[in-house]
């Protein structure tokens, strides 16, 4: 099973964040960045290029979403949250074959 992303990136005001879609089998669920987070990544405070932020890191923000859900990282709502916490982890390559939810190779 292979991940997707959606093009469907969006600012949402109610919660302060970048939302975007993820997909892998049957599951289908967003994964939130929060404002402060864009911090992190801007060193300065986020204005209205949070989506532009989001298109210069896709690649990744959505590495760190394929690994919160491969260890089942989920919030109380079955969605992702990406952390600052998870922006300070190192970067690993992915063992091939490692693609599928729990690190199954195909």
């Amino acid at each position: 099973m292979f991940f997707s992303f959606p093009p469907d990136a969006r600012w949402e005001p109610d919660l302060c964040c970048v939302e975007f879609g993820v997909g892998i089998g049957d599951y289908e669920g967003t994964v939130r960045i929060h404002r402060r987070v864009f911090q992190s990544l801007l060193d300065e405070s986020p204005t209205a290029q949070r989506l532009e932020t989001y298109h210069l890191h896709r690649t990744r923000l959505e590495q760190i979403a394929e690994r919160k859900l491969r260890r089942r990282r989920l919030s109380e709502d079955g969605n992702a949250e990406i952390t600052g916490r998870d922006l300070r982890e190192p970067e690993r390559p992915t063992p091939a074959g490692e693609i599928a939810l729990g690190g199954r190779p195909q």
